[in-house]
């Protein structure tokens, strides 16, 4: 399995009448955190879609516990539990600086032929960067 953390400090636009982060900015912190473990691999969004594959969510999934708020400086655990074939599952754990559970979820990205629009499996670079992880695969 991958895992990756980033941390992120909550800003005073992310939150709500209520002092809470709002809701729809977790999935925001799930591409950072995303992103941030990709790059951790030696890859790029940006170097894949120059290359020809795009990577459109597929499906999200977000669990709340209680909420972050303002100034909180949150965890975002990211992990990949399985090998990439034709998507990309994510899986995120954000927590605050107690070490709190805040909310947990998933995304799963497919890999997507931009020329064609059409589901291609996981490009080569993709899986040369994942192979220490699943060795026999």
């Amino acid at each position: 399995m991958i895992v990756h953390e980033t941390q992120v400090r909550v800003r005073y636009g992310e939150t709500d009448q209520m002092g809470y982060v709002y809701y729809g900015k977790y999935a925001e912190y799930f591409e950072v955190g995303r992103t941030e473990l990709i790059r951790s691999l030696g890859l790029t969004y940006k170097a894949l879609e120059e290359s020809g594959i795009l990577m459109p969510v597929a499906d999200l999934q977000i669990k709340y516990r209680y909420p972050a708020k303002y100034d909180d400086i949150l965890t975002i655990r990211t992990s990949v539990p399985e090998h990439p074939k034709s998507s990309f599952l994510t899986q995120y754990e954000i927590s605050n600086e107690a070490g709190q559970l805040l909310v947990s979820g998933s995304v799963k990205l497919a890999f997507v032929d931009a020329a064609r629009q059409r589901p291609v499996r996981a490009p080569q670079s993709v899986l040369d960067a994942v192979k220490p992880f699943w060795p026999e695969s």
